[in-house]
């Protein structure tokens, strides 16, 4: 597999803040990579950096060898995507209209609704949202909007997608039927990802690699089974789970 996304130094400030501080680790094509660590821990700071929602304060990230710049749309055209761990879809527009966002502003930009309308009734079909296409969005329950997330990111026709914490917050069905869907279209679209989740088992399941953040810095990065074992990690992260 080849490296195709390069982190080197991240550090983000916010005022007195540091949220992220000197954060490096590569990612190669075809790879899950979980990122794990407590609440606070940077690691949505880290992907917002990723996704060029946020400027890095220091360091610098190369995707398939070009820089990532600090504008989301930018780089939601070089081909990465990404969904929120707070849902807010448009709530008056249907559910399929929130797809065709993604299909007509990111990598896809395709240049016309009638394609842009055909792309997503497919994706919907395939994340089990045809049936509600026309319905506003805010008429789905959690489990739904979290689908239409990742329907509207793959709209976008990414090869990297970022997902934070798509599963919190489901019960035990939907985490099930929520991890096959990832792993399906990881298969189906030859995906990479990044996957934010604070339940460890989750990772564990889904990962090729973890990176690991504590207070802002990577603490280790390794299989799942080392890290499972990493006293660091057993101290900093599930210290706080069950101490």
């Amino acid at each position: 597999m080849s490296e195709f996304l390069k982190v080197e130094g991240l550090t983000r400030r916010f005022g007195g803040v540091v949220a992220v501080r000197d954060v490096s680790f590569h990612m190669n094509e075809g790879e899950i990579l979980g990122l794990m660590g407590a609440n606070g821990a940077g690691k949505t700071t880290l992907f917002s950096m990723i996704a060029g929602n946020v400027a890095p304060s220091e360091g610098s990230i190369y995707f398939r060898g070009r820089g990532v710049p600090a504008r989301p749309d930018e780089a939601s055209q070089m081909g990465i995507a990404r969904t929120f761990q707070i849902v807010r879809p448009f709530p008056q527009m249907s559910v399929l209209e929130n797809c065709m966002v993604g299909a007509l502003y990111g990598h896809r930009r395709l240049s016309d609704l009638q394609s842009a309308q055909d792309v997503c009734l497919s994706l919907l079909e395939e994340v089990g949202l045809a049936a509600q296409a026309n319905k506003p969005a805010a008429t789905l329950n959690l489990a739904s909007r979290k689908r239409l997330e990742i329907a509207r990111a793959l709209a976008t026709k990414p090869t990297l997608l970022l997902l934070d914490e798509v599963l919190a917050g489901l019960n035990a069905t939907e985490v099930d039927a929520a991890l096959e869907l990832i792993r399906h279209v990881q298969e189906r679209y030859s995906l990479s990802i990044i996957i934010i989740e604070h339940v460890m088992k989750v990772l564990m399941r889904m990962s090729d690699r973890i990176v690991v953040l504590h207070e802002g810095r990577k603490l280790m990065e390794g299989v799942p089974e080392a890290v499972g074992k990493d006293e660091r990690v057993i101290n900093a992260y599930l210290g706080e789970q069950h101490g």
